[in-house]
């Protein structure tokens, strides 16, 4: 098992909107990185884990955690023209972009704000927290997801 972090601005895709979701089940899509694409494409798993985490928003931070529901398929985003994530250079026969879908496991009681997780110095190493990487997917190592739980759970 892998486990990751997704991040998604709340004011256009938030936690709460994966929970009214039929079933808490949605398609991942809008990816237009290609590093962030190849981790859903190349790595991510059926039953990885991975925390949603709100971004660009006035508190960011971690909110719950999702599974990976499917194997990576071509986002269809990307062929429709009037799609804020069209891109008029994808072909449908050798797609670019990629997304999954994923499953809401947990919503936290409270939000896991990115200036706690900073502080924390067992995560002084995670992708997140790192200059400049604003990937809108990154891998978490197991002993970054274990703390992360743990503050959750004490939170």
């Amino acid at each position: 098992m892998k486990y990751w972090l997704m991040k998604s601005e709340p004011d256009v895709y938030s936690i709460d909107h994966l929970a009214e979701e039929v079933k808490g089940t949605a398609y991942w899509d809008g990816i237009r990185n290609y590093q962030a694409r190849n981790f859903m494409r190349d790595d991510m798993e059926v039953g990885d884990l991975a925390f949603f985490y709100h971004s660009n928003c006035s508190e960011p931070g971690i909110v719950g955690i999702i599974a990976i529901a499917s194997a990576a398929y071509p986002d269809h985003t990307a062929f429709d023209p009037k799609d804020k994530h069209f891109d008029p250079k994808s072909d449908k026969t050798n797609p670019r972009w990629f997304m999954v879908d994923v499953k809401l496991r947990r919503k936290f009681r409270n939000s896991l704000s990115l200036k706690d997780i900073r502080l924390e110095k067992k995560l002084s190493k995670m992708r997140l927290v790192q200059r400049g990487n604003r990937l809108s997917i990154s891998p978490v190592t197991k002993t970054e997801w274990d703390h992360i739980i743990a503050m959750a759970d004490n939170a």
